[in-house]
């Protein structure tokens, strides 16, 4: 993004320039902070993005059942605690406590009317922080699934999926989101649908899915399908990548599918630390923040340029990543041998193929 050209090459990408060449007077005080990840980008380094929220925040009071967003309102300091512990921790990127800020996911908490403000002030929040973490701090604006299957599998149109999402990302932006960060998703047309509502919105965005299923998300995408979605797409994302699913090993795999066929892509592995487990009434994860500085330093590898943490990643989880990419020292590209090897067995290993397909596999990984 070097002089005149290459900035207006980025204002025309993210829609903010008027028909004559001038830039839209209602983005001119956002300028610098909407491009903040790009320039992070530029730098070449590896970004390092947080940790868990909902884990966190049931670590300080959250009940099961509670709505984390409803806690922007009644608890900021708490959550603004949470990203200031990710920032410590050293992230680069932090996300908003808006996972679940859509019309559709607020109804369960009678929180519906009030989608926008929520939005507006989970960015607010996290915000704050990063404007007085004396360094470059991206916040994320986290958008996740509405909780609905879309047509014909559900009652939403992907029409009326677009609308619900842009009332949240208008929310996130008029509280200083610098990027929308679509996340969890399975479904290519609620995907679709929450990229048309940033691009309608004017956001830069990225996307994660969660491989969750053998190898697939729960709707059936396989890796490498999900990275070639976005040819299609008026607007590709910044970054796209992988996120949740069924544990750090699992994970990368999914991200090895994807650098293999996009080799040149920016991606994101942002991993869950390891499984769940209950310890009677607790919920605990099995990934040490030793195994996961492992991980990171694996993604890299991969060819990951955002590498994180999602459920069960605690800021000492993060520190640990932190010092694992700014220690790191490359190496070979893993494959799932040495992703296994390195981080333990798969949770969830795609199914079995056919005979004729399964041998030919085997031949490209051999070779």
């Amino acid at each position: 993004m070097q002089g005149p050209v290459g900035i207006k090459r980025v204002l025309s990408y993210c829609g903010l320039l008027s028909g004559n060449g001038s830039l839209k007077s209602a983005y001119q005080f956002r300028l610098f902070e909407d491009f903040m990840l790009q320039r992070l980008l530029a730098e070449g380094r590896p970004l390092l993005a947080d940790g868990a929220t909902g884990t966190n925040l049931f670590e300080v009071g959250l009940n099961s059942g509670d709505s984390p967003e409803a806690w922007n309102f009644d608890h900021p300091d708490r959550i603004q605690a949470l990203h200031r512990s990710f920032v410590e921790a050293g992230a680069d990127i932090i996300l908003t406590n808006s996972f679940g800020g859509n019309r559709r996911r607020l109804a369960l908490h009678n929180l519906e009317s009030h989608a926008r403000d929520v939005n507006r002030v989970a960015a607010q929040n996290a915000r704050e922080v990063a404007d007085r973490a004396g360094r470059p701090v991206v916040v994320a604006g986290s958008v996740g699934p509405t909780g609905d299957l879309l047509a014909p599998l559900g009652p939403l149109t992907e029409d009326e999926a677009v609308e619900i999402f842009v009332e949240q990302i208008e929310g996130l932006r008029e509280g200083g989101a610098d990027v929308v960060w679509i996340e969890t998703m399975s479904a290519a047309e609620e995907i679709r649908a929450a990229a048309r509502a940033a691009i309608k919105v004017g956001m830069p965005f990225t996307v994660t899915a969660s491989f969750d299923t053998a190898g697939r998300t729960m709707m059936g995408i396989t890796p490498d399908a999900f990275a070639n979605l976005f040819s299609s797409f008026e607007r590709a994302p910044l970054a796209f990548g992988a996120n949740c699913g069924v544990g750090a090993a699992d994970l990368l795999v999914s991200i090895v599918e994807m650098t293999e066929t996009h080799p040149g892509a920016t991606v994101i592995a942002k991993a869950n630390a390891g499984v769940p487990q209950w310890h009677g009434a607790h919920i605990h994860y099995s990934g040490t923040p030793e195994l996961m500085a492992i991980y990171a330093g694996l993604a890299i590898d991969a060819g990951a340029r955002i590498i994180g943490g999602c459920c069960g990643n605690s800021p000492k989880h993060l520190s640990a990543m932190r010092r694992a990419l700014d220690s790191h020292k490359p190496g070979p590209r893993p494959d799932k041998q040495a992703i296994v090897a390195a981080l333990g067995p798969l949770a969830a290993p795609a199914a079995a193929e056919p005979s004729a397909p399964r041998a030919r596999r085997r031949g490209r990984e051999s070779a």
